[in-house]
C-alpha cells in the first residue's frame, strides 16, 4: 500500500503542482512554525507535496490552522455536518499519505 501511494504521488507532474504551491503552502508554513522537533524543512515540504495532492486550498488553509490549536480539528471531527464529516475523510486520508510518503 505504501508502495503504490508514493508512486501514485510520484506520477504528479510537479510543473502541474508549482502554481499551487507558488499561491500557498499553507500547511508547509504551519508546520515550520509549529515547536515540533520533526519539523524539518524537508519533512513539511513533503507534507505540503501530499497536501497539494489531497486537500484543496481551502482545506489547506483551515488545516494549517489545526497547528496552533489542535482542538480546532476535534470540534470538526465531532461535528454531525455532511460537510465537516467530508472534510475529515479528506484530511485522514491526507495524514495517512504524509505519513506513509514524508516519514
Amino acid at each position: 500500500m505504501k508502495q503504490f501511494l508514493l508512486i501514485a504521488l510520484c506520477a504528479t507532474s510537479t510543473l502541474a503542482m508549482a502554481p499551487q504551491v507558488a499561491e500557498a503552502a499553507a500547511i508547509k508554513r504551519a508546520c515550520l512554525a509549529s515547536d515540533r522537533t520533526a519539523a524539518t524543512r524537508a519533512r513539511c515540504s513533503c507534507i505540503q507535496q501530499v497536501a497539494n495532492q489531497a486537500l484543496t486550498r481551502s482545506d489547506q488553509k483551515t488545516v494549517a490552522k489545526w497547528f496552533k490549536d489542535p482542538h480546532q480539528a476535534q470540534v470538526l471531527k465531532m461535528s454531525q455536518t455532511e460537510r465537516d464529516d467530508a472534510l475529515w475523510d479528506r484530511y485522514r486520508n491526507f495524514g495517512q499519505l504524509a505519513q506513509a510518503v514524508c516519514n
